[in-house]
């Protein structure tokens, strides 16, 4: 029986890494993506390989095309066939910091920064991912989603939240009924790992384009 490979993005800390253990404990064997913190990388893979599965850490900016290759090509090269994609590696989501001042008054590099981390990755890693999961007829994306898109946050962080929802739905009807396409909205670190864990799961194989909010109610 081929092992379940899954490739996670903003994998070295928070809801990455706990999703990463999460995801071995349930058989899965992890790929670490992640953008600066090697030693934090290590240590999530580190949890993986504690549970009895494999794990390969990759370096990769999710907004470059060369490093969404490298990191594919290097899991299916050392770990085998991707079956499963865990797009986190978002600004908040990664450990990065995003623009916090108002739109009007936020550095148009900042914006640039932000859409590339936090809607083009997302673009990316998911088209190298269809490309792989589209001949086999199956595989598994979630896309971790900062917050909501509410009128109350930043017009920066609602614009892409509400980007990558759109993402979601449109990639599940694109590529559905085999690849099955949801996102989890970001609360408690690790209810959204299980959340994460329970859609890749063959208990979630009917679920579809669905979006998760685990804000408690806001």
């Amino acid at each position: 029986m081929k092992r379940l490979v899954t490739v996670v993005t903003g994998a070295g800390t928070g809801t990455g890494a706990a999703t990463c253990r999460r995801l071995a404990e349930e058989g899965h064997d992890v790929v670490v993506g992640y953008a600066e913190d090697a030693d934090a990388a290590e240590e999530a893979a580190e949890g993986v390989r504690r549970s009895g599965a494999r794990a390969l850490c990759v370096r990769a900016d999710t907004s470059v095309s060369a490093d969404v290759e490298r990191l594919f090509t290097s899991a299916e090269k050392q770990l085998g066939p991707v079956t499963g994609l865990v797009n986190n590696g978002l600004l908040n989501n990664a450990g990065l910091s995003g623009p916090s001042a108002g739109l009007a008054d936020t550095d148009p590099a900042d914006l640039r920064r932000f859409v590339e981390a936090n809607l083009l990755g997302p673009l990316l890693c998911s088209r190298r991912a269809a490309r792989v999961m589209t001949p086999r007829g199956n595989g598994v994306i979630v896309n971790v989603i900062p917050c909501a898109a509410t009128p109350d946050a930043p017009a920066h962080h609602t614009m892409t939240n509400a980007a990558v929802e759109a993402l979601t739905l449109t990639l599940a009807e694109e590529v559905g009924p085999g690849i099955r396409v949801n996102a989890v909205e970001q609360g408690k670190t690790e209810e959204v790992a299980a959340a994460i864990a329970w859609l890749m799961s063959p208990d979630a194989s009917y679920v579809r384009g669905t979006v998760i909010r685990g804000t408690g109610g806001r």
